[in-house]
Formats: structure tokens, sequence, C-alpha cells
């Protein structure tokens, strides 16, 4: 099983986030201050009421940390966002959004008793299932991500990222991608599926479903409850041990034939190579390194200095960290050199495997 260890000291309590949230109230009120994921949950191999499960476990975690830092729930809990995966069962896929919709409010009323209804609503980006991609008659891609971009429109995203039929062999080509933007486009335009709320709502099965996946998802969030929260979760290997098991039993699914993958495991073919994959020129990273140096050589070092020292104390003390993070951005410090000073007060979580 996986354990978690610091290298120094653990971090204080989510002091970055919280401090996101506070500065993000005070000085850009209608940003969205964070992206609470699920997507690489999902693609790690996760299933549906797991991937919903710690995704809402992580966001009670935040709450809970903002809470205790002082700051009034309702204050930040409008600008929190959710990022989920679609994958390819159609019907589990709807019912998993409306289940997490419906338990994400019910956390926010009971759990965290925020006064204005508005709050507990969750709003949530979708992207369709990168995992689910195959490199082996890879067209077929364009059915299943049109498949689960009509999963999280029916589901309720408020929006969408589609993958590209070629990204299990190459970054996607310019073709590729024009495609899957032109499925959101057919789905949106042309379907009417984006015409109605909770269009299948009320249908037998998708309300059965609905109502396991988030039984299902609250005996995992009152399991982690009783371990002590997410972090020590995390800290003691249990979300990665579910979602391990979970990925080993959906492979040998597919191994055995439990599950079909067409293409993959049912309906082979000899297939020639996919002619017009994307290649990167080796001459981007050198021109990017390049600009890099350059950067280095141009900005006011003394300043970035100066920033960098401040940013530092802010971490080691008690002040917002955003200010001295902003000051230090605008000097052009860069992101590892910003990281390199929290990493020198808060330490780095490192996760210990255990076979």
């Amino acid at each position: 099983m996986a354990r978690g260890t610091y290298r120094f000291p653990p971090v204080p309590s989510m002091r970055l986030i919280t401090d996101i949230f506070s500065f993000c109230k005070d000085n850009i009120p209608l940003w969205n201050s964070i992206s609470i994921s699920g997507y690489h949950i999902r693609e790690a191999g996760s299933d549906a009421v797991q991937e919903v499960a710690f995704t809402l476990a992580d966001g009670i975690a935040y709450v809970d940390a903002a809470i205790k830092a002082g700051l009034d729930v309702d204050a930040f809990a409008g600008r929190l966002s959710f990022f989920f995966n679609c994958h390819n069962n159609f019907l589990e896929e709807v019912a998993k959004f409306r289940a997490a919709r419906r338990l994400w409010a019910k956390i926010m009323t009971e759990r965290f008793k925020v006064k204005n209804p508005r709050n507990a609503t969750m709003r949530f980006h979708t992207q369709t299932a990168g995992c689910t991609l195959t490199a082996q008659q890879p067209m077929n891609n364009v059915v299943r991500v049109a498949l689960q971009t009509l999963a999280a429109c029916m589901g309720g995203t408020q929006s969408l990222h589609t993958n590209s039929y070629d990204e299990a062999l190459a970054l996607p080509s310019e073709d590729s991608v024009r495609i899957a933007l032109r499925t959101q486009q057919i789905v949106a335009n042309e379907s009417g599926a984006a015409d109605t709320i909770d269009p299948l709502g009320g249908a037998y099965i998708i309300e059965h479903m609905t109502d396991d996946i988030e039984k299902r998802a609250e005996e995992y969030i009152t399991k982690i409850d009783d371990i002590g929260g997410m972090l020590r979760a995390l800290e003691q290997g249990y979300p990665q041990k579910e979602i391990q098991n979970s990925a080993y039993q959906y492979q040998v699914a597919i191994d055995s034939k439990d599950l079909i993958i067409v293409g993959v495991n049912s309906n082979i073919m000899e297939e020639p190579p996919l002619k017009g994959l994307l290649k990167v020129d080796i001459a981007v990273e050198k021109a990017q390194v390049e600009r890099l140096k350059k950067l280095r050589e141009r900005r006011d070092n003394d300043a970035v200095k100066r920033a960098l020292v401040e940013l530092k104390a802010a971490a080691a003390g008690t002040d917002n960290i955003m200010p001295k993070m902003v000051e230090a951005v605008k000097v052009y410090a860069t992101l590892g050199e910003t990281m390199k000073e929290l990493v020198s007060v808060y330490g780095e979580f490192k996760e210990n495997v255990v076979l």
C-alpha cells in the first residue's frame, strides 16, 4: 500500500489554497479560485463511484481548511469549480454527474451550512476520457468521444473539452483537433441535448443509478472521515489502494473479454499506421530554452532575488503568500524559482510504495 511521507516537516494544513481563497475573495471575487479535479483520479483507474467520492472528499478538505483558517464559507464557496472525466458507459456517466451535483449540494448545505443556495451548487468542467482512447483503429475514438460528449452534456456539465482521436499515438494533429471541436458543436447545435436541463431525469435506470452512485460515494466519504479526512487518508494510501484495485479489475475484465473494447480485444484487424500524426520539431524545445535564457539575462535579477526572499518570508510567517507570489511573477521570477522557495519552507510530499 502506498504511504506518503514528507522530506521536510509537513505543509501546514492547505496553507497555499486557503491563502488563494482569501486573496481571490478580497481582490478578484469573480475568479474561480480552484478547479477541484477528479479527472486524474479516473485516468489512474478509478471507477465512477470513486471518482465522485475522492473528488468531493478533496473538496471537503479544501472547504474545511478554509473555514479553519477563518474564512466565511459563503465568501468563497460560490467560486469553487470541479473538473471531471467522462468515460464510455453512457448511462453510468450521466448518473455520475447527477449524483455528484446532488451530493455536493447536500454536503455544502448540511455539513458546511451555506446560507446562499447558489453556493451549494456544483459548477464543473468535463474532459472526455483520455484513457479510453485506443491506438488500435484510432478512428473508432471519434465515436467514443461523441458518446462521452453527449453524456457530459446530459449530465449537466458547464464546459467541455473533447479529446482528439489520435491522442493515443501522438499530440493531436490539426485535423483531429478540428473533428473534436466539431463534435462539441454538433452536439450543442444539432442534437437538442443542450436545450433541456436534466434531459434524462425521471428515467428509471438513470434515477436508480444516480441513487446508487450517490449512496456508494457517501460510504467512501464516511470512511475517509473516519480515517481523519482526505489528507490523512492520502498519507495512509487509502484512496491510492482503492484506485489501484479498481484499475486492476478493469484490466482483468478486458483481458478476459468480460469488457469489450472494440478494436482491442474484439473486432481486431490488420491496419496500416495512421498517417498525418503530429511531430514536434526539436527546434521548438531549443527555442523555448533560448527564450528563457534571454529572459533571465534581461530581467532585473536583483529585484527577482528580493521578491523571492519576501515570498519565502511570507511562507515561513503568517502573511498571505499570494501578494508576494504576484510580485515575484511581475519581476519575471519563474515557476521553478518560486516553487523552490516554497519547498524550502514546507518540504515536498513523497509517496512511498510498499509492495
